[in-house]
């Protein structure tokens, strides 16, 4: 009895190895695709043996697109999907399903010597879009403005314009990075450099976060709408998600996910 009980427990595991591996690809958003979603998919793939997952973080519109496409089984935004983007999926047969990630908090940075702490949203809009050139103009010392942001495929980007620019355009001399880390380090070089990044991003050295209209980037403050520029993210399905990422998603979005969330710099959404 004991050899054929350890013949069919061979038997078995010859069986799982030979199991195909799941593997789970996410493409789209930086904000989510750098540092969050890779936390996620360790802790996930330490309670699920045999997943492997595959995050391409290139921009909102890069994850919107992948579903769109069928090259991604979720894709990662910062931002809604666009009406274009919307109709676009119609077209194909598509139904672009959002699922609310988390919540965050887009921080204005500036460098660690700047002497200004706070800005109000005024003084943001006109900065950013050229109003405002230089440092005295926004309560700081003397000192031409760099303004840094992040590139037109990026849902920052377009979510930034909307809260904080009235839909302007940035100032023309803006100089545009593809990630929110790039931002962090161009403004820790230069004495009057400023940027947006998402608030778990601004923890590097040689930056500091300013308040806005003497409002702190908190959780309280976020999910009481008291601070400005804060937003949903999201996870893009085509349809109710199945399989492997309705699993992944309902990961997320549990109570289990929600202390690597907030490690991160992000507000669960429960």
């Amino acid at each position: 009895m004991k050899r054929v009980i350890r013949s069919i427990g061979v038997a078995c595991l010859a069986f799982v190895s030979f199991l195909p591996a799941q593997k789970l690809v996410l493409k789209g958003s930086d904000t989510l695709g750098v540092k969050l979603v890779p936390k996620l998919s360790e802790a996930f793939k330490a309670q699920n043996a045999g997943v492997s997952f595959e995050i391409v973080a290139e921009g909102s519109s890069v994850g919107i697109n992948a579903i769109i496409d069928g090259v991604a089984d979720i894709g990662m935004s910062s931002r809604r999907a666009k009406p274009s983007e919307m109709s676009g999926a119609s077209s194909k047969g598509v139904t672009l399903k959002p699922t609310i990630v988390c919540y965050d908090a887009i921080g204005i940075i500036v460098n660690a010597a700047n002497p200004v702490n706070n800005l109000t949203k005024k003084e943001v809009e006109e900065i950013f879009t050229g109003g405002i050139a230089d440092w005295s103009g926004a309560g700081g010392g003397t000192g031409a403005i760099t303004v840094y942001t992040r590139t037109n495929t990026s849902g920052t980007f377009s979510d930034f314009k909307d809260l904080a620019m009235k839909k302007r355009d940035y100032v023309g001399s803006s100089q545009k990075l593809e990630h929110n880390e790039l931002i962090s380090k161009a403004v820790s070089e230069n004495k009057n450099g400023i940027g947006y990044v998402g608030v778990g991003y601004a923890k590097a050295a040689g930056i500091k976060l300013l308040t806005i209209d003497s409002i702190e980037a908190n959780q309280a403050n976020v999910l009481n709408k008291s601070y400005s520029y804060a937003r949903p993210t999201f996870f893009y399905t085509n349809g109710e998600p199945q399989g492997l990422a309705a699993k992944f998603v309902s990961y997320v979005v549990s109570p289990a996910a929600a202390s690597i969330i907030s490690e991160q710099g992000f507000f669960p959404a429960k």
